[in-house]
């Protein structure tokens, strides 16, 4: 009876090794798997040294070393915060494109930081024994504190470290089976080196998103810097242009955001009964406003074109979220799967009497969850407060109240090893649009009274005798945290400063703080707490059955996945795995999206209409991989991540291999852009080491 249950549990949750699932951290890649199937050897020195030419990318994105003078390969929707904000009115970096012809050309990127993994280091046994034997609210308490006390000890230690000081961040895996520190070497110098126009980066637009075939040019090269030079990166990238042949077996290295494959059956109707539809009525909503504003004029759509297609973008990702959630079938199997490891469970005394009650715990939390979500997402979550301003003033009212603390002791986002991070953004000098600020946040108080209701506490503060238009108008306007020296004044000025200050965005922050802080209090005891202990318990149940010979839900951390270049059927029609540039120009409109860049139309005669352009793989990724490499066997760069196939959202709960498509752009049609089209011949020698 127990070996059958075993085996089965072990059917179900185990990963499949010829389902080219998984992302898999980089000590515990299945290498046999991999072997038996793609006849690979991803040995230690091979994973090494492409862990190192790897880069993690504030907001959410990777890139990879493409030369040893630190320059960075990525997409170029992970750049478009940097294009857009070295833009102005003269200059449209964003549609237009930017090529610096020479190295003293290259432009800072104002808010950009990469980081680069170094070490990894386990310290579960350390954080476990900090909370042994807690309630579960004092043990969120206590967890936090080691943590922020393991990362602050581990940054002191590193300022020895050859590679010059570590920043370390701590890691949870497997649902808080497991605690990390992983040590990263940071570069805050990054400049932009080129990028084309969003015309052919984003060919297709919204349409085309989330779908295949594609003609999306998404890249964009910047280069890292130390003390003002090129930093020095042996570490990176070599290319193979003809790319990979189908069939062949390729591996995508990145960072994967967030997955919620390991969730209780609970958790995902949370997910898929409350969060999801909130999102989707929400921001639908707010894009619509944001194209009515964009019509007003040329300079109102440069300044919310970048805005508007993230909005956009995560409007497709949480409809696929929901057309998934919703799915009978799969759903069935994700509750198949809990119950086969429940009954595990209950077949083993021990484990039983350790792993208690975990799912009914999990369960009572998202009840509770249900009650707070509205207000810990408007007022704690910032959702009623859609600010670069107010975000300003939210950090420095924050700050200011943390950072007289013990690091122990401080809101997890204001510990020592966070502090550099929000100190650089917030001191940045970046464009702020007053009359954009005023779209945003209008339209957030809006939802905010209309979800809270007026009668709310919070509300009738705010909106007594004003309306979230004319709120709008008059924090936007009075506020001067637009000026960066004004933000560092109140930076460097601390509580003091802030006490004293009238500024209206930094009252507002101080006004609502305390009604912010209860609700988040209300969560992290009553939620997050008995979350985090039953998701400990449920872990060890899984170890249990697998040990470690399944992977941990992502969390934007470095992960491998494996798979191979492969189509798929769609509605009984076979989608080929490649495009080539010729139908680009068949595709072609003249209209948006679909309209080319002049440049692309004048070489349309020295290009070869035969260069592949775009393909799929069944590697697993979701968002957070976009500016991954996907690498052969011998870790040759052979291809760019840029997106996934419609199938692939799913792939937040579970995986298709039938279906699920990673997308990527072809090496050969970048090094043809970089030469024929943009005359950039240097660069792309630099990319095939010929400099």
């Amino acid at each position: 009876m127990l070996r059958s249950l075993v085996a089965a549990a072990a059917a179900l949750l185990a990963v499949s090794a010829s389902a080219d699932e998984g992302m898999w951290t980089f000590d515990n890649v299945p290498q046999a798997a991999i072997q038996k199937k793609y006849h690979a050897a991803l040995d230690k020195p091979w994973l090494d040294k492409l862990q190192r030419s790897i880069t993690r990318l504030e907001g959410g994105c990777t890139g990879s070393f493409v030369s040893p003078d630190g320059l960075m390969l990525t997409n170029h929707h992970c750049s478009m915060s940097c294009l857009a904000e070295l833009s102005s009115t003269t200059d449209n970096y964003v549609d237009n494109g930017f090529n610096a012809s020479t190295r003293s050309a290259e432009k800072k990127c104002p808010t950009q930081i990469i980081s680069v993994l170094v070490e990894m280091e386990n310290v579960t046994a350390k954080v476990n024994g900090a909370t042994a034997g807690l309630a579960d609210a004092q043990a969120n308490q206590a967890r936090k504190q080691e943590l922020s006390k393991l990362e602050a000890a581990c940054t002191e230690t590193s300022k020895k470290h050859r590679s010059g000081p570590l920043a370390c961040e701590s890691v949870t895996l497997y649902q808080g089976g497991q605690y990390y520190l992983y040590k990263y070497r940071r570069y805050d110098d990054v400049r932009m080196v080129f990028a084309p126009e969003h015309g052919i980066a984003a060919f297709g637009g919204d349409p085309d998103n989330f779908n295949f075939p594609r003609w999306s040019l998404d890249f964009t090269l910047m280069r890292a810097y130390d003390k003002g030079k090129p930093a020095r990166t042996p570490n990176h990238l070599t290319w193979r242009v003809e790319g990979p042949q189908p069939g062949e077996a390729t591996f995508v290295a990145g960072h994967p955001g967030s997955t919620s494959r390991l969730l209780t059956v609970e958790q995902l109707r949370f997910q898929r009964d409350v969060s999801v539809p909130s999102y989707i009525i929400r921001n639908t909503e707010l894009r619509g406003r944001l194209i009515q504003w964009s019509k007003t004029g040329e300079e109102p759509a440069r300044i919310a074109s970048d805005y508007l297609q993230s909005v956009e973008n995560s409007l497709k990702v949480y409809r696929g979220f929901q057309t998934a959630l919703l799915d009978d079938t799969l759903f069935a199997r994700k509750t198949s799967q809990e119950r086969e490891l429940r009954e595990r469970v209950k077949a083993d005394a021990k484990l039983a009497g350790t792993v208690g009650n975990a799912w009914t715990d999990a369960a009572n939390a998202q009840d509770r969850y249900r009650q707070i979500y509205d207000r810990y997402l408007f007022l704690e979550a910032g959702a009623g407060f859609n600010s670069k301003q107010f975000g300003y003033a939210r950090q420095l009212v924050r700050a200011a109240a943390e950072r007289s603390k013990s690091n122990e002791q401080r809101l997890r986002e204001y510990a020592d090893s966070n502090l550099s991070k929000v100190s650089s953004g917030l001191l940045a000098s970046t464009p702020l649009y007053p009359d954009f600020e005023q779209v945003t946040l209008s339209f957030s108080l809006d939802k905010l009274r209309e979800t809270l209701g007026p009668d709310d506490a919070v509300v009738r503060k705010l909106l007594s005798t004003e309306s979230p238009d004319s709120l709008a108008a008059k924090l936007v306007t009075e506020s001067k945290l637009g000026d960066p020296a004004v933000r560092k004044a109140l930076w460097e000025g601390g509580a003091a400063a802030i006490a004293s200050s009238t500024d209206p965005m930094i009252v507002l922050a101080r006004d609502i703080d305390a009604e912010s802080r209860a609700v988040r209090k209300i969560y992290e005891d009553e939620v997050q707490a008995p979350v985090a202990a039953a998701q400990e318990r449920i872990a060890k149940a899984r170890f249990a059955v697998l040990g470690t010979n399944t992977y941990p839900d992502a969390t934007f951390t470095l992960r491998l996945s494996d798979g191979a270049v492969e189509g798929w059927k769609e509605k009984g029609v076979q989608v080929e795995p490649y495009t080539k540039l010729s139908r680009l120009y068949e595709r072609a409109t003249g209209k948006e999206p679909f309209r080319l860049p002049q440049k692309w139309l004048d070489a349309r005669d020295r290009l070869d209409a035969n260069t592949p352009f775009c393909y799929v793989t069944t590697n697993d990724i979701v968002g957070g991989n976009s500016g991954s490499p996907l690498v052969d066997t011998q870790g040759r760069l052979v291809g760019l991540a840029f997106d996934g196939n419609i199938h692939s959202i799913a792939g937040s709960f579970w995986y298709d291999g039938d279906m699920n498509r990673s997308v990527a752009v072809h090496p050969a049609i970048i090094i043809s852009a970089l030469k024929d089209v943009y005359g950039a011949t240097a660069l792309a020698d630099e990319l095939l080491g010929k400099r």
